[in-house]
């Protein structure tokens, strides 16, 4: 199974190439990059363990990428995924993110859902 979280999930996965025209992107957009980390990538957890403190006011992507290299050497059968924040609503959002290294092997989930009457849903996960 392959975990779809983000954008460019359905895709193949990006090269360095490519992840460093989507930061350029992000930077061109005003938006704040950062670099992200976790071995549980449940669609429930949102809130992965940050590499770095987000790079604000990049010209250049270079210096995400190092940090996106970097955090794969160090978390080598983990999730990692660049997340770009646009605070120009005066909070931060997240703009968009996508992930950037998969472990060889991913975890798979289930969810199912049970119809419990009065236009009430029941789920569980597993």
């Amino acid at each position: 199974m392959r975990v779809t979280q983000g954008t460019f999930s359905y895709l193949p996965d990006l090269s360095d190439e490519e992840i460093v025209a989507q930061i350029g992107y992000a930077i061109g957009q005003g938006w704040a990059v950062a670099v992200e980390h976790t071995t549980d990538p449940h669609p429930r957890n949102v809130y992965w363990d940050m590499w770095a403190l987000p790079l604000f006011d990049l010209a250049d992507p270079m210096p995400a990428l190092h940090h996106v290299v970097s955090c794969r050497a160090a978390h080598p059968s983990g999730y990692v995924r660049v997340t770009a924040y646009d605070a120009s609503l005066g909070r931060q959002t997240t703009a968009f993110s996508f992930i950037v290294q998969r472990p060889a092997v991913e975890p798979s989930f289930t969810l199912d859902r049970t119809d419990a009457g009065r236009f009430t849903l029941r789920s569980t996960t597993g």
